[in-house]
């Protein structure tokens, strides 16, 4: 078994951790992103409150790291979000759902009080599986 980090973007001061971990199982590969929330490469949130901007953002940081490992979206089995409002769960679910088309992944959406940074209201980690 071989275990490769990926960090394709430059952002993270969260302590010592990667943005995803590639895990080559032989005839198959697992790759499993990191929580991923709505922060720039400076630090700093996107979109505070809107919780559709911040959800394609984060979209699109999975998928920096999904092609990192030779991977797309359309390779994701499951999916978690945590979002500090679940009142807004029709807007995250609607950006899911686009994304998530073709995969139609196992996805579990829960509520939580707080992510680690201000202004963040969206949490999102993935696994994706693909052939070698």
């Amino acid at each position: 078994m071989t275990i490769e980090r990926l960090n394709p973007f430059s952002f993270g001061s969260f302590g010592y951790y990667s943005q995803g971990v590639k895990i080559d199982l032989g005839t198959k590969t697992m790759i499993i992103t990191a929580g991923q929330i709505a922060l720039n490469d400076e630090g700093k949130p996107v979109a505070p409150g809107d919780f559709t901007k911040q959800t394609e953002f984060i979209f699109g940081r999975i998928q920096q790291v999904l092609e990192a490992a030779g991977a797309t979206i359309d390779d994701v089995v499951k999916a978690q979000f945590f979002i500090t409002d679940v009142s807004k769960y029709s807007e995250v679910s609607a950006v899911r759902n686009e994304h998530f088309a073709n995969a139609r992944p196992a996805t579990t959406m829960m509520e939580i009080s707080n992510t680690v940074a201000d202004g963040c209201d969206v949490e999102i980690e993935v696994m994706a599986v693909i052939d070698n």
